[in-house]
């Protein structure tokens, strides 16, 4: 050993002979060198000497202070991903291996709530004493608040009509995640989600708690209940396409949502053609936000030159849109609505830094979604959050925008051949703490969540085939979509971004922004085989959506069947459907409309034929059993069993005829959205009396309001009676007139027809054909 003797220096060796030397043994030989005379002390030559300590030295005490540095400037990701490789290179990861039937499900015996049930629950984070939008989300009706504390909540934190879980209230549920989950976080959520599964949702709205509910009504928001109806979907021709920015499609082309790959935000082309999904599988619905959206550290500080906070506002009045498979979107966790079959999804990942918890959360669950046959679809605002002109820590997002792109790569080639959702689950976050997305401790979380989940009661979906890897289906002419984005005021690098939109496509969102919330209702009489799609793809581009029903049903082309004689019947349905609607148009196939010629018509009024004289005409009963003296019958009854206000309105309206049946072809009507409920209780007083649809929607509309008040649009349509060959000639239409009657539409090639004609009024109608 090299310590001394501390009591007694040793004496200065004596000089030996170089024999004596040779011929000790090698300690003796050491020795006596590292104890030899006393060398010169020259600083070069002590340098010289002790170069390779100096370096080892050095080196320590630099690796030292890197790591203090990490740790002192918050950069956990860094920390994180240096911990978890030095960790990783030393111990091979394992995968979790769970007995599910094992688990049992135990109900909540432990908190004041164990009896308490419910299904709509929204979720919040709180750190400071309640919001007034977090009062707000408190008042939507049929919803349960759930605010989850952590370390920095106030201990007397409390608000009315809300569930608060402190630290103590989730330490006593017994979930196996809290281990695993830090204290100051707002990934605690996750234990909020456990409870409101195990105390019945079936739907949780994940919300921040600055973030207020647009219309204070969820229902109007999102797709609360899910229905089987059409949702425009971006296409997926593109295979090298794999994530899109949906703030171009909702009018905010220079705006980018956090989690949206760095390399991506250059691209700000709307797309060319959307194309259809069938709705009911939109598991995770992403909200968007006007005010201070979802916008990374990036955007904030590139974008913001003053104090003034972010106001952006997003196309209300744009379609929904749905995410095909292969093609991915950011998700956050404040203004999203997550249906049951994608609880499992709701994990907040705990080893990767806050900012990118729920982004990856959302790229992670949209990949694991696919297994379903489910997606996720973006709506129009739903919430607007303020901007608390905060700094947004850049550090928290490090690790985020370096790996969010190579994440997406990643989630596309993964496969997983395991036969249920919850080992695929434990598949994929295996797979991804190997390549470094997240570290073991999130694999840990991971198993603990799952087996969570069966605890609280939930029981995990059934797999479908992934279409990932069949053949791309060809998307043919007829299963395009058309929708054109507002460009709406932004900000770009400070500067406020006012520019007109070109020309080619001015008119065209005129009329979208001006019918984007109307609903069309067609009839088809004609073969829906031969024009359904066509008719979307016409009036899609300007209306809210197209309602098309038929005397048959046609699941694959989403017709709906009806009657047409009791049309008004079925109407209700569709009223109820689109609630949020500004109003709902009806037409027959074989009327036209020239929608550009009904901008100046006031949506808040009736529309209709009744000063068309051939539309709307007078019949007086002869009193004999014919049809229309059946038809009087029925309407005096219906009549004398109207509230008073329906009563005097309809008397007024024909006290100068009033022994007279009223009778209006009705191939064309508006219903606004203020007059709904009066038609829905009118529809309710006819019941199941035959009255036909000719004579009950005058009725209708005489008794809701005068008819002095309907809008005259339709007084100037072309109306000319249906004859043998009344499509023979097409010098019927008119594109000055804001509808024509009657046109027969039986195939592809009538469309055409039709296109080149109505291309006078919209010449973009050219780029269909």
């Amino acid at each position: 050993m090299l310590v001394q003797d501390r009591e007694a220096p040793p004496s200065p060796p004596k000089p030996a002979k170089k024999s004596q030397i040779r011929e000790l043994p090698t300690t003796t030989h050491q020795q006596i060198r590292r104890f030899s005379e006393p060398k010169s002390l020259d600083f070069s030559t002590w340098v010289s000497e002790n170069l390779s300590r100096i370096v080892i030295i050095s080196l320590s005490i630099i690796t030292i202070a890197a790591l203090f540095f990490l740790y002192n400037t918050t950069d956990t990701a860094s920390l994180l991903c240096f911990q978890s490789q030095s960790t990783q290179s030393l111990q091979p990861l394992t995968r979790p291996q769970i007995k599910w039937n094992t688990i049992q499900a135990l109900p909540d015996k432990t908190s004041p709530y164990s009896n308490f049930v419910t299904e709509k629950w929204i979720v919040v984070s709180v750190t400071k004493y309640p919001t007034e939008e977090l009062k707000g989300l408190v008042k939507i009706r049929g919803w349960q608040v759930l605010a989850v504390g952590n370390s920095m909540t106030p201990k007397d934190w409390s608000l009315k009509g809300s569930i608060f879980l402190s630290l103590d209230a989730q330490a006593e549920l017994g979930y196996r995640v809290l281990d695993h989950l830090p204290y100051d976080s707002f990934v605690r959520k996750s234990v909020g989600y456990l409870f409101a599964i195990q105390h019945g949702a079936n739907k949780i709205y994940d919300a921040d708690d600055r973030g207020e509910v647009i219309g204070g009504d969820l229902g109007k928001c999102f797709d609360v209940e899910l229905v089987s109806e059409p949702i425009l979907q971006y296409s997926h021709e593109d295979p090298n396409r794999t994530v899109v920015n949906p703030y171009i499609h909702f009018g905010q082309r220079s705006v980018w949502p956090r989690g949206l790959p760095l390399e991506n935000v250059g691209e700000i082309n709307h797309e060319e053609f959307y194309t259809e999904v069938f709705g009911g599988k939109q598991f995770i619905q992403q909200g968007i936000s006007n005010g201070l959206p979802d916008v990374d550290s990036v955007f904030y500080f590139t974008r913001k030159t003053t104090l003034e906070p972010f106001d952006i506002r997003f196309d209300e009045h744009a379609p929904k849109v749905a995410l095909p498979q292969g093609v991915m979107v950011p998700v956050n966790s404040f203004n999203t609505l997550y249906h049951s079959s994608a609880f499992w999804g709701l994990m907040l990942p705990v080893s990767v830094s806050s900012m990118a918890s729920d982004v990856l959360r959302g790229y992670w669950g949209q990949r694991l979604l696919w297994e379903l046959g489910g997606y996720v679809a973006v709506y129009p605002p739903t919430a607007h959050r303020f901007d608390r002109v905060e700094a947004y820590p850049f550090a928290e997002e490090k690790d985020l925008h370096v790996n969010v792109g190579r994440l997406i790569k990643f989630l596309l080639i993964w496969r997983s051949e395991k036969h249920s959702l919850f080992e695929k689950i434990l598949d994929l976050s295996f797979a991804m703490a190997e390549e470094g997305f997240w570290t073991e401790q999130d694999l840990k979380f991971t198993s603990a969540w799952l087996q969570d989940l069966i605890t609280v009661g939930y029981q995990q979906p059934r797999l479908m085939s992934l279409e990932l890897d069949r053949p791309r289906a060809t998307i043919g002419h007829g299963d395009r979509k058309e929708f054109v984005p507002r460009k709406l005021p932004s900000v770009h690098l400070g500067v406020e971004e006012t520019g007109t939109v070109s020309t080619e496509i001015g008119n065209l969102i005129r009329w979208r922004k001006n019918f984007g919330n109307v609903v069309l209702v067609m009839f088809c009489n004609g073969p829906v085989e031969r024009t359904a799609l066509e008719w979307r793809l016409l009036y899609g581009r300007v209306f809210k959506t197209v309602v098309i029903l038929s005397s048959q049903k046609n699941s694959d082309l989403y017709v709906e069947e009806a009657k047409l004689d009791h049309i008004y019947k079925h109407l209700p349905k569709i009223f109820d459907r689109y609630s949020s609607a500004e109003g709902f148009l009806f037409v027959e196939d074989d009327t036209v409309l020239n929608y550009w010629n009904l901008l100046q018509a006031d949506k808040t009024k009736i529309w209709t034929t009744d000063k068309v004289s051939k539309s709307w005409t007078s019949v007086k009963p002869t009193g004999k059993s014919d049809w229309f003296s059946a038809q009087a019958e029925l309407v005096k009854r219906t009549v004398s069993t109207m509230p008073a206000h329906f009563q005097v309105n309809y008397k007024e309206a024909a006290k100068n005829n009033l022994d007279a049946l009223t009778v209006c072809s009705s191939e064309v009507f508006y219903v606004p959205k203020r007059l709904v409920t009066d038609f829905v209780d009118l529809v309710d007083l006819v019941g199941e009396m035959d009255l036909h649809y000719k004579v009950a929607v005058p009725m209708f509309f005489m008794s809701m309001d005068s008819p002095q008040n309907f809008d005259p649009v339709l007084g100037s349509m072309v109306y000319k009676k249906k004859s043998s060959s009344f499509n023979s000639s097409l010098s019927l239409y008119s594109a000055q007139a804001p509808a024509v009657h009657p046109w027969s539409i039986s195939s592809e090639q009538d469309f055409i027809k039709l296109v080149g004609q109505m291309a006078e009024g919209d010449p973009l109608l050219m780029e269909l054909v």
